[in-house]
This record gives structure tokens, sequence and C-alpha cells, in this order.
């Protein structure tokens, strides 16, 4: 942790352990030191680079009345050589440089991540934990096919309620019954995917439950909203509200590059090419949008947006795919002004408010 203070000519550098409460007597011990040499403190800045850790030291730092911020670990510039030097002081001083050009005012030194509340935090977790599931449910499905596949067994639908009973009945092509250990493993992992599936419905119930109990409230109402246009799920439009719609985003380029639908472009001299979608936003909203896109020409095929894309690949169906991101950055854009400024799009059919 490299420091700079008034009146005090050392550069100190000191290595901490994970504790807040050293941090915070470090802090002031070093605010006496510059006041004994004359210079009264009043303001300390600190800034960390952000990890997994998440934001607990901001808000903690915080609310004592210190500075805190986090900074975007991809915003700092570094050397492009080759092989070069990287120990942790290098990188801290790197840190250090970067953040007094932030303070001075240049904004392209780095960027900093907005610090959200614990109610914010909070509020992804059902969403998240649920894409968890989801993928852990797939997961074990698809083991259970391959074990049933090794056999020679196909055709067997493992997610009915009686699959369990019916394993003890499924021959292989060599009439022999499942051997043990498989079928024991294969009970399991039913048993997993039940958990599991329990588990993703008592997510679902406890997320209707609260959008009825919290009708007035910010985030839900914007939640509603959404989930009245045809084509869009409460799933997915929890999943926009609490990742992107409910952020303090300054405008339509802000909400696009966060949703990781921008482009790379690569322009030097007379080269020019697009090297794909900047991988720099949230690949949770880079890929809910392009899957609700696909779902959006289906239900919502007489609107603007829908004839748009329909008029680009009418005579190149080669670039749907290319196309789709193209809506997809459009139709967040316009999914935000609906929530933000209650603009209903132009031939968007919406279902009656409840």
């Amino acid at each position: 942790m490299p420091a700079l203070w008034p009146g005090v000519e050392r550069q100190p550098l000191k290595k901490l352990a994970v504790d807040e409460s050293a941090l915070l007597k470090l802090l002031n011990r070093w605010r006496e030191e510059a006041e004994k040499a004359g210079h009264r403190i009043e303001r300390i800045a600190i800034a960390f680079e952000a990890g997994r850790d998440g934001f607990w030291l901001a808000r903690w730092l915080r609310a004592r009345d210190i500075e805190a911020h986090v900074i975007h670990a991809s915003s700092v510039a570094v050397s492009r050589e080759h092989r070069r030097a990287k120990t942790d002081r290098l990188d801290t001083e790197l840190l250090k440089r970067a953040f007094l050009g932030w303070l001075r005012g240049e904004r392209d030194h780095c960027k900093m991540v907005a610090i959200p509340t614990l109610a914010q935090e909070d509020a992804k977790r059902p969403n998240r934990e649920r894409e968890s599931l989801v993928g852990e449910q797939s997961r074990i499905v698809n083991r259970m096919k391959a074990a049933l596949a090794r056999l020679g067994i196909r055709g067997f639908n493992l997610k009915l309620k009686k699959a369990v009973e019916r394993l003890d009945g499924l021959r292989t092509p060599e009439g022999e019954p499942i051997p043990p250990n498989t079928l024991a493993e294969l009970k399991r992992d039913m048993e997993r995917r039940r958990l599991v599936r329990s588990q993703i419905r008592d997510i679902e119930g406890t997320r209707l439950e609260r959008l009825e109990q919290a009708l007035g409230e910010g985030p839900h109402v914007m939640v509603r909203l959404l989930a009245r246009v045809i084509g869009v799920g409460v799933e997915t439009a929890d999943m926009l509200v609490q990742e992107v719609l409910s952020r303090n985003l300054r405008d339509r380029r802000a909400v696009a590059r966060y949703g990781g639908l921008t482009g790379a472009p690569d322009e030097s001299g007379k080269k020019r090419r697009e090297k794909g979608l900047a991988r720099s936003g949230n690949a949770r909203v880079r890929r809910g949008m392009i899957q609700l896109a696909w779902r959006f020409l289906m239900f919502q095929k007489d609107s603007a947006l829908a004839r748009w894309f329909y008029a680009r690949t009418k005579n190149a169906p080669q670039t749907r795919k290319t196309m789709i991101v193209a809506l997809a950055r459009k139709l967040l854009i316009t999914l935000w002004r609906l929530v933000r400024e209650g603009v209903i799009p132009e031939g968007i059919v919406l279902r009656p408010a409840s």
C-alpha cells in the first residue's frame, strides 16, 4: 500500500493483511505525522483495484468519512512489451500514478467502478443463483445421458417423474440390466436434479411474492413494467433491471457499452476491420439480450425494431447472426427508455396492466 502525505518526504509502502482495523489505524498514524509537520488533513482519498473481495471495504471506509474508490482493473494502461517486469510493488506504483492522474481531473488515467449498496448487491443474488442452478441442472442431465449412452441405452426420458422407478427395468442392447454402480450413480444424479429443481422453484416463487408485496418500489416497478412487454418474462425482466437498467447510466451509448453489445473496431492507417464484440461489458446482460432479441422477433413481429431487422437481412440472410447483435443493442436501449422515460416503443404490444 503506497501513500503520499503532505509534509512527509518519504513515500511509505506498507504491506497489510486483510484487516480493516489495521488499515484505519495506519491511516490515522500517517494523518498524525502530517499534522505534526504542520499540514492539517481534511481529506483522505484511498483507492484499490476491483477484485473478488467486492465492495465491502469501500463501504466500510466511506462510513468512516474516508473517500474510497474502486479502480476498474482493465482500465489501467500497462506496458505492451512482450516481456515486462511484474511485481506487487510495480503494480501498486502503477495504480498510484493512475489514481493521482484521476484525482487531478484527467479521467482517462483510469475508470472507477460504481460502488453499490449492500441491498443492491443482495438484489442480484436470486437471479445469479438461479442461473447457476440452471447450469448445474443441465450438467446433471447431460451426465446421466452420457452414462446411458455408454451402455447403448437411448430414447429414455430422464426428466419423467417416475424415471427412477423405471431404471431397474431398462436393458442394454445385450439384454443385460444396468450395472449396479452405474445404477446407483444415476439414482444419485436424479436425486440431485430433483433438489436443484426444487431450489429453482423456490427462487422463482420468492421473487413473485416479493413483486406482489413491494408494488411501489423503484426496481420492482421496472420489473413489472418490463414484464408487460410480450416476449419478456419475469426472469429476464428482473435480470435486466438488477444488472443494468437500475444503474445510473449517462446515455444510450453507456447503456450499450455496459451491456457488452458494442463493437471493437481495429483501425490503423488504411486498415479497417471489426474484431467482434467488445468483451468489457456485463456478460450476463449480453447473453440475455441476444436470447431476448431472437425471442422478440417471434412475439413482436409488427414492431418497428423487428421490421428494421427483417429489412436489413431480407436480401442478406447470412448476416442474421451479426444483425441480431445490433437488434439486441437497439432493444436494450429501447427498454432502458421505457423504464426511465415511459416511452412506449413503436409497434410493441404490451400486456394489460394487472
